[in-house]
Formats: C-alpha cells, sequence, structure tokens
C-alpha cells in the first residue's frame, strides 16, 4: 500500500457540496482529483502555449477515414 499523509484542512461548505457535486464522490475523492488537477496544471500550460505551433503530417481526414 502506499503511504499517505493525513490532513485537516478548512473548506468553505459551499466549495466542497459544489466540488463533489462535479466529481460525483466523497470527501476524499473530491479532493484527490482537485490536487491532481492543480498538480497537472503546469503540464496544461505547456501544452496551451504549444497551441498553433505544432505542425501535424497526417492529415485528420486521413485518421478519421482510418476508423
Amino acid at each position: 500500500m502506499a503511504t499517505v499523509k493525513k490532513i485537516t484542512v478548512d473548506v468553505p461548505p459551499d466549495l466542497l457540496r459544489r466540488a463533489q457535486q462535479a466529481t460525483g464522490e466523497g470527501i476524499t475523492a473530491t479532493v484527490k482529483s482537485g490536487l491532481r488537477l492543480v498538480a497537472a496544471r503546469d503540464a496544461y500550460e505547456a501544452l496551451r502555449r504549444l497551441r498553433g505551433r505544432v505542425q501535424f503530417s497526417v492529415d485528420w481526414r486521413e485518421l478519421r477515414e482510418d476508423r
């Protein structure tokens, strides 16, 4: 089993309720999901900066026909 760290946080009830509604999960799973998103933020930003700068050698029409 992976090592875990138990934490205590003060969270506004409305924020927690909305986050749980969005994930459809309990408190622990919702907090883990949010932490993963924050941790991945730099990767998402790097991908966003590449928008319009990457040229693909394959035409999207060819990819669609391959299905």
